[in-house]
């Protein structure tokens, strides 16, 4: 016996009765049905309450749209009841349950918790009328839970002073799978006495719930923690005063820079420059959210042991410069020598492109032809240049240090001061303080 049938007609039927007495007419009709027995029920223009509904429900049953399965399987006691009786969905539903069982079959509640393991409510048996607002047709689905439209839903950004552990079970006696740094982010996957089961980067773990945050606080802290970020696509991208391909060029970059986009309209971002705040189109850019993102323990024992290895070979290519810096000098000392070297350059040309410490140089240029000095050699781009040596906080910066901002570099001096080849229009200068636009990443390489 098809059971999804037999609700189904006994629920339209129902439908029939209760609207034919609340003065809304629900019909049968032989139109192609979702049900798959040949009814489909749709409600009609408002009429008075017809005496005669008996026969109008004798004449639905006896419809040729409906099976002769159907029919006989209706409990007889719906077929005769009159305009005014009240039909409670437990009334069919408790029929065609009682045949299920004399069938042999096996009955299952279409409220069903068990996979939960919440409780079912029970229903009022006498308040449980069939309406056309609880009758779903067959393959119509509900309305899903509305889910929050923002991009950084259950986004989870941690609030500690340093990282907290991220354990592979929830428990302080689980084992810790890595760390997850202070305002780095993660996805909520799901909640247990307690922790947070998240996600971020490579690691998949627990996390106590009260040191990060989440919901409506958490997607405000991770628009203030993340970075919006556009990576230049084609060799250099001219970036504009207002979005507009006619509107005058504000300066130029470099492909594969990475610039910090500060507003959005239709087809361009605002982005920052050393020259300031300027438009790009996004055919020549892709954006992307960037975070801070937990570590694991292996990827931490593999970025120490490269940082190490990286502070060995500048030390020893600096070593054997011609700027003779000794091997055993302290990294402080060597990053004092960088910065002493960069600062007499101050006043030479800013030159978009060029190379040339006397002639002409752009910012990253100008950082990778100081440091080339000393023997080490640094990618060509700021954006690269974002990747070299290993981090420091700003507050720990010493000089040598590389300042990276949104599409420019500079060199730390020390005294919250850097020196850098600014624009066309200034040229290498020093400028202070070090923040005087939002700092990136600060970089060490000795």
């Amino acid at each position: 016996m098809n059971k999804v049938a037999v609700r189904t007609a006994a629920c339209c039927l129902a439908g029939v009765l209760l609207l034919g007495n609340t003065g809304i007419k629900a019909e049968a009709a032989n139109a192609s049905s979702g049900f798959g027995v040949g009814m489909d029920i749709r409600l009609a223009q408002a009429y008075s309450a017809d005496p005669d509904t008996d026969r109008k429900v004798q004449e639905t049953i006896g419809s040729s749209s409906v099976s002769e399965e159907v029919k006989e399987t209706v409990p007889a006691a719906v077929r005769n009841i009159s305009a005014g009786a009240a039909v409670t969905l437990e009334n069919i539903l408790a029929d065609e349950q009682q045949d299920a069982s004399v069938d042999g079959a096996e009955t299952v509640p279409e409220n069903s918790s068990e996979e939960t393991g919440a409780e079912a409510p029970e229903a009022d048996s006498e308040e449980a009328a069939v309406s056309a607002e609880n009758v779903l047709e067959e393959g119509q689905e509900a309305e899903p839970v509305s889910e929050s439209s923002s991009e950084f839903a259950n986004i989870a950004i941690a609030q500690v002073s340093n990282y907290v552990n991220v354990r592979d079970i929830p428990s302080e006696e689980g084992e810790v799978l890595g760390k997850l740094y202070n305002n780095s982010a993660a996805t909520v996957e799901g909640e247990e006495d307690g922790w947070y089961k998240i996600t971020s980067g490579s690691v998949s773990g627990y996390v106590k719930c009260e040191y990060v945050v989440t919901g409506a606080e958490g997607e405000a802290l991770a628009a203030e923690v993340g970075r919006k970020v556009a990576v230049v696509t084609t060799t250099t991208l001219k970036v504009r005063k207002e979005p507009s391909l006619e509107a005058p060029v504000l300066g130029l970059v470099p492909i594969e820079d990475e610039l910090t986009v500060t507003d959005e309209a239709d087809g361009w971002v605002k982005v920052s420059i050393e020259e300031g705040d300027g438009w790009v189109s996004t055919d020549y850019v892709t954006c992307h959210m960037e975070f801070v993102e937990a570590e694991s323990k292996e990827e931490e024992a593999a970025r120490l042991a490269r940082e190490e290895a990286e502070r060995t070979s500048a030390s020893a290519a600096a070593a054997k410069s011609a700027a003779g810096v000794q091997a055993s000098s302290s990294g402080s000392s060597k990053g004092q020598a960088v910065a002493n070297y960069a600062l007499q350059f101050v006043g030479n040309p800013y030159v978009y492109g060029g190379t040339s410490l006397t002639g002409g140089i752009d910012c990253s240029g100008f950082v990778m032809r100081v440091y080339e000095h000393f023997g080490i050699s640094l990618p060509r781009t700021s954006g690269q240049q974002r990747g070299a040596g290993y981090a420091v906080s700003l507050s720990e910066a010493q000089p040598g240090d590389i300042i990276c901002y949104s599409g420019h570099v500079a060199i730390y001096i020390g005294n919250n001061t850097i020196v850098h080849a600014s624009s066309p229009k200034s040229g290498i200068k020093v400028s202070s303080p070090a923040n005087y636009r939002t700092v990136v990443a600060v970089r060490r390489i000795f």
